[in-house]
């Protein structure tokens, strides 16, 4: 009984620190992620790392179904284009060259945790250092709403690639090789794939929905590989690519949206317990943290030379401008072997944490430091351009769109019919341009936070702007953008919540809606207009005043 008590005051500590640090970061415009690592640092100062919570097994459940929910979203035609499997190719083996360059020279001036490394250890370190943290990069995109865009696809394209080289890696190192039966593993998930869509489809909207996603990610794919001797991370991912393709995809992936980020909690605070470290430690950890703007310039060198744009480069370099999870079970597996000292289990897990601290203000600031230094990044700037990243023709249109959501689809709609075919609409979507032009809508695809974007189109033709992303920040980014640009008429957008509509208010709208109030007093109307009741003239909305058409009979 004592134990149990013991174990719930510590459960109760780790949950209060990484909730206050990580409001404390969310409060100072920083990710709440970096919140959590420091609160598992705070724990394991005070020698609080005896809880009865399996942050291990939390940890693993986390990443799993983060890479179940991008394999929903992943167009698997992108892995092949060649800045995805080539730029993950060259920048690697670029990385591992420069990071074992500098850790053999360093090991000469005798530091403490350097002195006396052989060119096999150097070398696995910066193997180890050449990856980039998925869990980072997609939690940065996501909050940013920049999950489609051209730079976040290449970014998470990337991260694939190196989680494929890890697979290789796990394979050789641990000796295992994977069973027989990993043969017929594909023949086996594309027979149950039928089932499982057709499961999906009589689910409902309740809680058997992120129920079965939780089920598929780990009991159908994590359990399958893990079965025939393959990464069970690796699982979660193609089940979920053999799924995506389902139209309630993007409803399974927003039911598990809650409980990813619970379990990334534990990932993040339990970098934090991994060990004390001393200050020997530290030093050598902060001297790889110094090299990251080195692999971050590799990245954004190696992107431009495939065509890419600056800015496109700089954004995608900047979600993967970290060290990775990977890199602490690399040294793991290394430790065991006897390949690394005991110590680098250390090291290497402070170095993640200082990346992670470092790239998270970087990453919230990226668009402003591309716009304040295009001309500098634009240098590097190939002749050709890549397909999917060259300048957008607006056409004849003086009415934009942006964002081809529900709701966007119904502005678009609407505003045709009443204005003619002055309207076109923008999204970073690829497949959704591709269904609405299907639906025989004008819609191109675009980026309306993208710098560059509003510098290659004729403003002067535009009346008006609606912003109707359903990303909040999005929507900001895109306000400030269009001000930087100089567009003088009246730019529209919308919000979910109050603050959020104020928020846009404040940042320069000429007008922003809570859709939600929006939608009751446009129910209301319709209840008027197909009842016939006698309606008010004026339905009054908090913080908007709406006209309404008077009721017919």
């Amino acid at each position: 009984m004592e134990f149990l008590q013991t174990a719930t005051c510590i459960n109760s500590a780790w949950v209060g620190s990484a909730f206050l640090f990580g409001f404390g970061c969310k409060r100072l415009n920083l990710p709440p992620m970096l919140g959590f690592l420091l609160a598992g640092f705070a724990m394991n100062f005070l020698g609080l790392t005896g809880g009865s919570l399996a942050l291990d097994r939390i940890a693993d459940m986390g990443i799993m179904v983060l890479l179940f929910t991008i394999g929903l979203k992943l167009d698997l035609k992108g892995l092949s284009k060649p800045e995805i499997w080539g730029g993950a190719t060259v920048h690697a083996l670029l990385t591992i060259f420069l990071l074992t360059a500098v850790i053999l020279a360093a090991s000469t001036l005798g530091i403490a945790h350097l002195a006396g490394l052989s060119l096999e250890q150097a070398a696995l370190i910066g193997f180890a250092l050449s990856f980039s943290s998925t869990v980072f990069a997609v939690k940065v995109l996501e909050e940013k709403g920049e999950m489609n865009a051209l730079h976040g696809h290449a970014a998470i394209g990337i991260l694939i690639m190196q989680d494929l080289m890890a697979v290789f890696f796990l394979t050789v190192s641990k000796g295992e090789f994977p069973s027989p039966w990993a043969f017929g593993l594909p023949l086996l998930l594309l027979s149950l794939r039928p089932l499982l869509m057709h499961i999906i489809d009589h689910l409902g909207h309740g809680e058997l929905l992120p129920l079965s996603g939780l089920f598929i990610a780990l009991a159908v794919g994590a359990t399958s590989f893990s079965l025939v001797g393959l990464k069970p991370d690796l699982g979660a991912l193609v089940i979920g690519m053999l799924i995506g393709s389902h139209a309630r995809a993007h409803e399974l992936s927003r039911s598990l949206y809650s409980f990813k980020d619970i379990f990334l909690v534990g990932f993040f605070f339990q970098i934090g317990l991994t060990a004390i470290p001393h200050f020997g430690h530290v030093l050598v950890a902060l001297g790889l943290a110094a090299l990251l703007p080195a692999k971050t310039f590799l990245y954004f060198l190696v992107l431009t030379r495939f065509r890419l744009r600056a800015r496109t480069s700089l954004l995608a370099s900047l979600n993967l401008a970290n060290y990775s999870e990977f890199g602490l079970l690399v040294t793991a597996i290394a430790m065991k072997q006897g390949w690394l000292d005991p110590d680098w289990l250390i090291i290497v897990a402070l170095a993640l944490t200082f990346s992670f601290l470092l790239a998270a203000p970087l990453n919230s600031k990226a668009n402003r430091l591309y716009d304040r230094f295009a001309v500098h990044f634009q240098r590097f700037e190939t002749n050709t351009r890549h397909p999917g990243d060259i300048r957008i023709n607006l056409g004849q249109a003086d009415t934009l769109i942006f964002g081809m959501g529900p709701f966007g689809a119904m502005a678009y709609d609407t505003i045709q019919e009443r204005m003619g075919e002055g309207v076109l609409a923008v999204d970073y979507n690829r497949e959704t341009v591709r269904q609405h032009l299907a639906a025989g809508r004008r819609v191109i695809w675009g980026d309306a936070t993208d710098y560059d974007f509003w510098r290659k189109i004729d403003l002067s033709r535009l009346k008006i702007i609606l912003l109707t992303m359903s990303n909040h920040q999005a929507n900001l980014l895109a306000l400030r953008e269009i001000h930087s640009a100089g567009f003088q008429g009246p730019v529209t957008a919308t919000a979910r919540f109050e603050d959020q509509r104020l928020e846009l208010e404040e940042a320069g709208a000429t007008a922003a809606y809570n859709i939600f109030s929006e939608a009751g007093a446009g129910y209301a109307d319709h209840v008027c207009r197909a009842t016939g009741l006698v309606c008010k003239t004026r339905f009054f909305v908090p913080g908007n005043d709406i006209q309404s058409m008077p009721a017919k009979g």
